[in-house]
Formats: C-alpha cells, sequence, structure tokens
C-alpha cells in the first residue's frame, strides 16, 4: 500500500532509538522527509546513518528535550511546519509512590504530558490551514493497564490522554487526526532499563523477569521495534483521515477488556 505521504515533513521525539527510531524508519521509507529530536546527539547520529543506510533518505537532528521550553524551540527550529508530529518520551524508572516527591511529579508531566501538549499546540493550526496533519502520542499500555511501580506514568500519560480526548475531533474536519499509541512490552533499550530497575529492586535475575515478562504475554514474546513502526506509519498515512481521538493497543494481546 501507497500510504500517500511521500514528501511530507516528520517531527519525531524520542528518535535515536527504540520504538521512535523505529517510526522514523518506516517513515523515511515512505519517502517522508524525516527529523529527529531526541537528549542524545551521539545517539541521534547514529540512528540518522542508519535510517539513510536503510532508506537513502537524508535525516536531520537536533540534540532537545521535549520537556524543556528550549528543547521545544530547538525542535521547531529544525522542522517549523511539521505535517506529521510524533511525541516520544521516555518513561520514568519504576519506583515506590512513597518515595516521589513533587519534584518527581513535576519531571514525569514535563516530560509526558506537558511538552507534548505544547507540541501539539504549536503545530496543530499550521497543519489545519495546509489541510493535512497527523499527530500520534506514544504513550503505554499503562493507561488502560495501570502497574503500580509505573504510576508516575501511570499518571502524566493519562493526564495527555484525557486532554487529546477533549480536542481531536476539533481537527478532523481539517484532516488533522491526533492519535495515541499504546505499546506493550517491546524488545527495546527502555525495556532492557525497565526490566535491569526491577531486578535491582527485587533481588531477582534479569533474564528471569524478562522471560517471565515474554511468558506472561499472550503472544509469549516482546513486540519487535519494526510492528510499532509499521502501525504508526499508517496511522500517519493519507489513507487514516477517518481515525481520531483513538487509544489504540500494540501489546499481543494483553490488556484483558473488551472495550
Amino acid at each position: 500500500m501507497d500510504l500517500g505521504i511521500a514528501g511530507r515533513k516528520a517531527l519525531v521525539w524520542g528518535g535515536s532509538r527504540g520504538l521512535g527510531k523505529a517510526i522514523a524508519l518506516q517513515l523515511a521509507g515512505e519517502g517522508v522527509r524525516v527529523h529527529l529530536a531526541a537528549r542524545d546527539a551521539r545517539a541521534l547520529d547514529a540512528a540518522a546513518g542508519e535510517i539513510f543506510a536503510a532508506t537513502g533518505r537524508p535525516v536531520n537532528t537536533v540534540a532537545a528535550d521535549l520537556a524543556t521550553a528550549s528543547g521545544r524551540d530547538a525542535a521547531l527550529a529544525l522542522c517549523p511546519e511539521p505535517d506529521i508530529l510524533i511525541n516520544n518520551a521516555d518513561g520514568p524508572i519504576p519506583g515506590d509512590f512513597r518515595d516521589w516527591s513533587r519534584a518527581d511529579w513535576i519531571a514525569a508531566l514535563d516530560a509526558m504530558m506537558f511538552g507534548p501538549i505544547e507540541m501539539i499546540r504549536r503545530t496543530v493550526d499550521g497543519m489545519a490551514e495546509r489541510g493535512f496533519g497527523r499527530i500520534v502520542n506514544l504513550t503505554s499500555r499503562s493507561v488502560k493497564i495501570p502497574q503500580a511501580e509505573l504510576g508516575l506514568s501511570n499518571g502524566a500519560r493519562s493526564g495527555l490522554t484525557g486532554f487529546v480526548a477533549g480536542i481531536a475531533r476539533a481537527f478532523v474536519d481539517r484532516n488533522v487526526t491526533i492519535n495515541n499509541l499504546l505499546p506493550g512490552i517491546f524488545d527495546t533499550d527502555g525495556q532492557h532499563r525497565h526490566v535491569s530497575m526491577l531486578a535491582a529492586q527485587t533481588g531477582r535475575p534479569f533474564e528471569e523477569i524478562w522471560q517471565a515478562r515474554a511468558a506472561a504475554s499472550p503472544a509469549r514474546r516482546f513486540g519487535r521495534p519494526g510492528e510499532a513502526g509499521a502501525y504508526c506509519a499508517f496511522l500517519c498515512s493519507a489513507q487514516a483521515g477517518y481515525i481520531t481521538g483513538q487509544n489504540l493497543l500494540i501489546d499481543g494481546g494483553s490488556y484483558p477488556g473488551t472495550f
């Protein structure tokens, strides 16, 4: 299927590794002009090289933090009028809510709620004026399956989800969609860090926890980043203009509910 987005401009946050890089790779393969923003300049350079080698498409990068005003300014200086916006930020490490300070909560909100909302605020009207826009927020299955040790993520990402539910319908008549992609467990650096922290906190071996998490999924495995990349690319396609305000799981069937 031709997704109909060749020549469009995409700004992908967290594009240096994991699901963000997988999404950027898929979009570049569809002929999209990809711009990557992430905090680690060296990882960005490596990702840009990998994407160019795979697709022949040059990639622009900027070292920037979605959680900060200066980071958002830098990303929009690199790509002032994106047609596609991927909001994606690392979740905080797991822990016990009794240990979290107000500063911890504010940091989580800046990265996973306020930062994405600010990026939407600064790009959505331009998309509407141009008659095309696709905004996808990478959140987490924890929005629908909360985990106690991920309380910072549960709270901040749920706030973003509620915000999107209130505004997504306001722009779809001008061919701008806003959706949330809710990944389950994927074989990424972030998942390795999460399991490493659980191992440190519980004293259980890393491999034991890793294998148990895979076995607990109906798919009996971790997701492959490319699977999320392909799903997200479709949400960004010309054909996906009738999908908005949705929370779309990609979790190997882990969520047990009907609705």
